[in-house]
């Protein structure tokens, strides 16, 4: 088989750096079949070769049930055949899978980062997974304007300037940010806003900008404060106090008091960003930190971020899909789908060896194109910085525990009260938002036995009650949803699809309107149950819970599930109002000319900037049109023909 020159890992299917074939043997049947398991993965060996690469097993659905890598795809899938050697689970996998798709790489090393891509994109089940939907924030200090701008930043790193991080959560990061500006006076405000002040914004009277948007700063004295930013979040902190002293020193003996003021300000803010460490990283540089806890099946990984011998924050992961998998290898997936969206440091530090660590060192080094070093501290710093990590982690687990455990009872005593058969593992809850019915959104989010899903959260935009109409608003969005549920999974095989409980939030005409949907599809062993606000109409009032069969429960104001309860539904409140009013914003800032095809933004810009309202481009005879800068004589006919269709 062909081989081609490695790219970047972003693409796994990209034609540039994998080969791709999927064997064709299916089955009809979906129920467990260890031997049409056996064969059908008997048959793939049949195609295979002993290169690098990675395999994925599919059900009759052609869902993945599992993705694995191999220095020899041909020997490594060949073992699924030796049954007498796995263990139960994997028995339980291949006696579920039908076909497979192989995909070949040029390294181990590549075939170990695209199947840490694989898991993240594909979730499968028999996969040990890293549960955590966040993207982590950066703190980013672009490069592409003479006064360059500090910011929190999230997502893809495609803008050009220095990216620090990660930090564990948003709020770390705010802490940071605000700090730095106190002691940098780097401006945060968009290209847009810097261009158009004439005169400085409140953050200048607040000394946390030195306004250079208006000149208050020369732009070599701005790249200086930009330098010291750099060096400081570098981990040179300590020679950038050294410099703001003297600074100070000498503005004190100059009797310049107002630039020694603002230079005291400034190192306050740089002794609160390192007194506010609460884990001692000096002398670490930049590392990342790993420690694993494990207790009744259970695996809590916690890891602390050190970048410049600076804490960034930390963060404990709790994988699932952990039975029957050695911890280290819990571990080390953990550790490769965490940096499938974080670039590497320099250092990474575990608390036991891994399997295959060169390997794993090898992989993490192409992703950060650099050299990046994986160890087991053994004494000095880094090991009590390890002994910390691994108190959390075990601290973090037993909060895990209980909270599980709370939630369980919680589950329980829903089950009780709202007379289900099993405490519910999927709680589907909908609300609609809409004003004298304008701009209606309906909206549905997601509960499962570890909290929301907002994965799995859903927006209706409503089509056809378009009028003040509730109980129709609430009758549209779940004849979509749950004809959606009978098309994609008629025989409710598939988890995630069909929900074990339905919370509306309303009261007996939201629940006429749920039933009536749900008995004309033929749907009648989903429960449904309405909750209206109480007499009191608040947090403090007694929620009123609406049965299909017309009878009404309350709880005591004071029960851990009627708080439950209420988070669910304030939860789709929250949502379902956010979506409302981002509908309203989008029709606020919506121009008459968005409806003529063909005109895009910069043909509506120019027809706005010439004519000065949609109304005069409306009256426009086609001559005046075609004299608009930037309209052609076709687009100009365009425009005229769509107001003018009759004649």
């Amino acid at each position: 088989m062909a081989k081609t020159p490695a790219g970047k890992p972003s693409n796994p299917h990209g034609a540039e750096r994998f080969n791709e074939e999927r064997a064709a043997y299916t089955v009809a049947s979906a129920q467990p079949n260890l031997e049409a398991g056996v064969e059908a993965i008997r048959d793939t060996v049949k195609t295979l070769k002993p290169v690098p690469g990675v395999y994925r097993m599919l059900d009759t659905r052609g869902d993945v049930l599992y993705v694995g890598k191999a220095r020899s795809l041909k020997a490594r899938v060949a073992n699924y055949t030796q049954i007498n050697g796995l263990t139960g689970r994997l028995q339980r996998m291949v006696s579920q899978c039908r076909s497979m798709e192989i995909i070949t790489t040029n390294s181990e090393a590549e075939a170990l980062l695209l199947e840490a891509q694989l898991i993240k994109r594909f979730r499968p089940p028999f996969n040990v997974l890293l549960r955590d939907d966040k993207s982590f924030p950066f703190i980013l200090l672009r490069s592409d304007h003479a006064f360059p701008r500090i910011h929190k930043h999230r997502g893809a790193r495609k803008a050009k300037g220095n990216y620090y991080g990660p930090f564990a959560s948003a709020g770390s990061v705010n802490t940071t940010l605000n700090a730095l500006q106190k002691l940098f006076l780097l401006r945060n405000c968009t290209d847009s806003f810097f261009n158009n002040r004439d005169r400085p914004c409140l953050l200048y009277q607040i000394k946390r900008c030195s306004a250079p948007c208006v000149g208050r700063i020369s732009e070599d004295d701005y790249e200086g404060l930009v330098k010291q930013a750099k060096d400081f979040l570098a981990g040179k902190s300590g020679q950038v106090q050294a410099d703001l002293e003297k600074q100070m020193a000498k503005a004190a003996e100059e009797l310049d008091f107002e630039t020694a003021a603002i230079l005291r300000d400034r190192l306050r803010a740089a002794t609160f960003i390192q007194g506010s460490q609460a884990i001692n990283a000096s002398g670490v540089g930049d590392a990342d930190v790993f420690a694993l806890a494990a207790k009744g099946g259970h695996i809590a990984v916690q890891a602390f971020f050190i970048r410049g011998g600076q804490n960034w924050g930390h963060r404990a992961f709790f994988p699932s899909h952990t039975k029957d998998v050695e911890e280290a290898q819990v571990l080390s997936n953990v550790m490769l789908q965490f940096y499938e969206e974080v670039p590497p440091p320099s250092t990474v530090l575990v608390d036991r060896d891994l399997p295959e660590s060169e390997l794993i060192e090898a992989a993490l080094s192409e992703v950060a194109e650099k050299k990046v070093q994986l160890s087991v501290p053994q004494r000095g710093d880094r090991r009590r910085l390890m002994e910390q990590a691994s108190r959390n982690a075990v601290e973090a687990l037993e909060r895990r525990l209980a909270e599980k455990g709370t939630r369980a009872k919680i589950g329980r005593e829903m089950a009780e009260f709202l007379e289900l058969d099993a405490p519910p593992e999927r709680v589907e809850v909908y609300d609609n938002s809409h004003i004298q019915g304008a701009k209606a959104v309906g909206a549905m989010v997601v509960a499962g036995p570890e909290g929301f899903e907002k994965s799995q959260y859903r927006k209706f935009n409503i089509k056809t009650a378009q009028t003040n109409d509730d109980f129709g608003m609430m009758r549209e969005v779940m004849e979509r949803r749950f004809t959606r549920a009978m098309k994609d999974d008629p025989d409710r095989e598939r988890d995630g699809v069909w929900p074990d409980l339905v919370l509306i939030d309303g009261g007996k005409g939201q629940m006429s309107s749920v039933q009536s949907v749900l008995g004309e599809l033929g749907i009648d062993d989903v429960p449904v149950i309405g909750i209206a606000k109480g007499p009191h109409h608040g947090r403090e009032g007694r929620e009123v819970f609406h049965f299909p069969d017309g009878r009404e429960k309350m709880l005591p104001t004071n029960s851990p599930l009627l708080f439950h309860l209420q988070n669910l539904r304030d939860e789709v409140h929250r949502y379902v109002i956010g979506a409302h009013r981002a509908k309203r914003s989008k029709a606020i800032t919506a121009s008459p000319l968005d409806e003529i095809p063909g005109i895009g933004p910069a043909r509506k810009r120019a027809l706005l900037l010439h004519f000065g309202t949609a109304s005069k481009v409306r009256a426009a005879a086609l001559e005046d049109l075609q004299r608009a800068p930037g309209v052609s004589e076709k687009v100009a006919q365009q425009v005229y023909d769509f107001y003018h269709a009759g004649g």
